[in-house]
């Protein structure tokens, strides 16, 4: 496997740079030797996340709202949108800000790149395969989604991004690229955002019952954060359109990542198994042939270091109160 394509960026702006794998990639790009400018209305990012880059050289912090305004002044080479509530928790407590953010918010992005004659890298997801019926997933795989359920303003946002995006490209000829996460974890998550690691994590360090839904036979693929911003950055390098999985093949059950998490943790915690819910999909798994052929890409950290190194972390946040 040959390394990830990298590429010198002068200028970076990221739209949800401040939270969880936007503040990641901000560094990143900052280690990098680029300048960064972080866009984000804080509604789901965190000061925290950003605060150790504050004194870096060359990193702004812009408090606005991308759906409104994307006040930047100083002309990018690169804009990587990533601006959106991505947990369940939150995008079903902002239903109408995060369609706001998957379509005027891609807008005002796609206006930014357009007219800087940057590369444009959109931040989709695994979410717009729905709950599929072909597994692992490839990019032509067209989804299975409920279009009014409750987590279609997450997924139909992402899938309408994608489509402007497509059509930016397409109309004005502006060089785009399209990434699907798949479920990215790691330090910098919020413990009560939703998601299964980190609220797995909380409750096993708190001696809490691990909450599993359904009966934990459903799949993830978990792909550690590290590793999903040097496929993002390969991408946005590459000058592939996409869209290209980004996430790892390892398929695992929630209730073998309950227990992997207690036994990493030293918990005595039990599982409990509450209601699964609606429209939760029933497996969730890549094919990143696409990445390895075209990106010399794949994940590199595995479930049990991965989450070794999240559980430090979140046992350090604890200490510090």
């Amino acid at each position: 496997m040959s390394s990830p394509i990298s590429r010198k960026w002068e200028h970076a702006v990221v739209t949800g740079g401040a939270g969880f794998v936007g503040s990641h990639l901000c560094k990143a790009l900052l280690d990098a030797g680029a300048a960064v400018t972080c866009v984000d209305d804080l509604s789901t990012g965190r000061p925290e996340n950003v605060a150790p880059l504050l004194d870096r050289p060359g990193f702004t912090l812009v408090q606005a709202d991308v759906s409104q305004e994307l006040p930047v002044r100083r002309r990018p080479d690169l804009v990587l949108h990533f601006a959106s509530p991505a947990s369940p928790a939150d995008y079903l407590r902002l239903p109408l800000h995060t369609m706001e953010a998957g379509s005027a918010g891609t807008r005002n992005a796609l206006t930014l790149a357009h007219e800087s004659e940057a590369r444009f890298v959109l931040a989709s997801t695994s979410e717009v395969y729905g709950d599929p019926q072909q597994n692992p997933q490839d990019e032509r795989y067209w989804g299975n989604v409920n279009p009014v359920g409750p987590r279609s303003v997450y997924d139909e946002a992402k899938r309408f991004g994608e489509a402007l995006t497509t059509a930016h490209a397409e109309t004005y000829g502006t060089d785009t690229c399209i990434v699907r996460l798949f479920n990215t974890y790691g330090p910098g998550m919020r413990g009560h955002d939703g998601r299964a690691v980190p609220t797995f994590v909380r409750q096993a360090l708190a001696g809490e019952p691990l909450t599993v839904t359904g009966d934990g036979r459903q799949t993830r693929s978990l792909c550690y954060v590290d590793d999903t911003v040097a496929g993002i950055l390969a991408a946005a390098a590459h000058g592939m359109r996409g869209p290209v999985n980004i996430g790892n093949p390892a398929e695992i059950s929630m209730l073998a990542l309950a227990r992997l998490v207690v036994a990493l943790a030293g918990s005595s915690s039990k599982v409990r198994y509450i209601e699964r819910p609606v429209d939760d999909p029933a497996v969730r798994c890549p094919d990143i042939t696409l990445a390895r052929d075209k990106l010399g890409w794949e994940p590199l950290v595995g479930a049990e270091e991965g989450l070794r190194r999240t559980i430090d972390w979140f046992r350090a946040e604890a200490a510090r109160g």
